[in-house]
């Protein structure tokens, strides 16, 4: 919900700066450029040889477990009760350690994330980097609909009117919220219509939930 008011507001605002003159918008499909680039894929294959072969370790651990637990079932009888406790708590433990094992190689921010940081990212920073060039001085905004949310890879924030709907609200801007000094500088010129100041300095989105390993990114 929140990310569709964000996009319905960005077509608004680019509309309403219209009057001065023309403005662009584009889309860009980072899925579709992600699937061209070979060192993508040369990174992708290299993360399915590592996922299989921390799975297969940890499939190990778990094939270990289970022979543990048939010895124990079947020697049961035969052992004290001393014994018996014995043996549960190895088993215990190395049941524990194949759990730690799954989550350091596969949990939120395990090995297999940090090695995706490692090889994509720097791939999705060239792709941005490369938007930002195509941007240049020409589209207002770029949309990327190869991820997920169609999230905004570029905004020139000369359109930026946050303070603008701060004003409208009757908020001062970096005065009552909580950003102190209006680091914006928002003129209040831009609320009729005036031209903005020529900085074209893009905006970067924020970043994206790390689930999709091909999810564009911005540049940190």
């Amino acid at each position: 919900m929140a990310k569709t008011l964000l996009r319905t507001a960005i077509f608004a605002l680019v509309l309403c700066t219209g009057t001065v003159q023309a403005q662009r918008i584009a889309f860009v499909d980072t899925k579709y450029i992600l699937s061209q680039m070979p060192e993508y894929a040369a990174a992708q294959q290299e993360l399915d040889r590592n996922s299989k072969d921390w799975q297969k370790e940890i499939d190990d651990r778990w094939a270990q477990i289970q022979r543990l637990k048939d010895a124990f079932n079947a020697e049961a009888i035969l052992l004290t009760e001393e014994m018996k406790k014995s043996r549960q708590d190895e088993i215990a433990k190395k049941e524990q350690e194949a759990r730690d094992l799954q989550q350091k190689r596969f949990g939120v921010g395990g090995d297999l994330f940090k090695k995706r940081q490692e090889l994509v990212q720097p791939i999705q920073d060239r792709i941005f980097d490369a938007v930002k060039e195509v941007a240049g001085t020409s589209y207002v905004a770029i949309f990327d609909i190869g991820g997920a949310g169609n999230n905004v890879l570029y905004a020139s924030e000369k359109y930026d009117k946050s303070d603008s709907v701060l004003r409208k609200l009757g908020i001062r801007p970096g005065k009552e919220g909580a950003n102190p000094g209006n680091v914006r500088g928002g003129d209040d010129d831009d609320d009729n219509g005036g031209q903005a100041a020529p900085d074209q300095t893009p905006t970067k989105p924020p970043a994206r939930g790390t689930g999709g390993d091909n999810q564009m990114k911005p540049k940190q």
